[in-house]
């Protein structure tokens, strides 16, 4: 069991006014609620409880406390993909997998397109 947490906050869209900001996701409630209480971060910030895209958005500053409380660092391009995964199968599944998985996943669902325009 693990606890990731991404980069966004390299990207634009990780700007939340001043502060930059990063997901943080786990392969369990649990454990992502845990590792929320060690880097004390409230559990009424967490999104999507129960849903594939279950996360905490959190500071740059709590992002290291997480590191060094044993997360996972990962890309955000990772971590959507992970997401993505969960959505679909209900396992985030590894950070490199999940991209192998979403990459195969868009080519199957895009397959019955390209074969209806011939």
């Amino acid at each position: 069991m693990t606890v990731y947490v991404d980069d966004m906050y390299q990207t634009e869209f990780g700007r939340y006014g001043l502060m930059k900001m990063s997901h943080m996701v786990a392969d369990t409630s649990a454990e992502l609620l845990a590792m929320a209480k060690t880097i004390g971060v409230n559990a009424k910030w967490l999104q999507r409880a129960g849903e594939g895209g279950e996360h905490f958005d959190i500071a740059k500053a709590k992002r290291e406390l997480a590191i060094a409380a044993g997360a996972v660092p990962i890309t955000i391009r990772q971590c959507s993909a992970m997401c993505a995964r969960r959505r679909v199968t209900g396992d985030l599944g590894t950070p490199e997998g999940a991209e192998r998985w979403l990459t195969e996943y868009a080519s199957r669902r895009r397959a019955p397109e390209v074969e209806a325009a011939r």
